[in-house]
């Protein structure tokens, strides 16, 4: 009994082994590797888009800023002065 429950499990085991090793084969076919630059050429350009959204936020957020400031008559220069011939 002890022989069938071992057999049984190194079957398991043997099954499983060849089932990764064939989808690591299939990953390195053509198209495998297809696949795999699509899509993280995918997800490189949802980061693009992603980074060029957040510059375009920051970039309307601090000129709603300087708007208001100018808006207000203030010199909105974060704290920096002027040369003197520009005052």
């Amino acid at each position: 009994m002890k022989r069938l429950l071992w057999l049984g499990v190194g079957l398991a085991v043997g099954a499983l082994v060849v089932r990764k090793m064939t989808q690591k084969a299939n990953e390195f076919t053509p198209s495998g590797i297809a696949t795999s630059l699509s899509q993280s050429a995918g997800g490189l350009v949802e980061s693009m888009r992603s980074f060029v959204d957040d510059v375009r936020t920051a970039a309307a957020e601090r000129e709603n800023q300087i708007n208001q400031a100018f808006a207000e008559g203030e010199l909105y220069d974060d704290g920096l002065d002027a040369p003197e011939g520009n005052r």
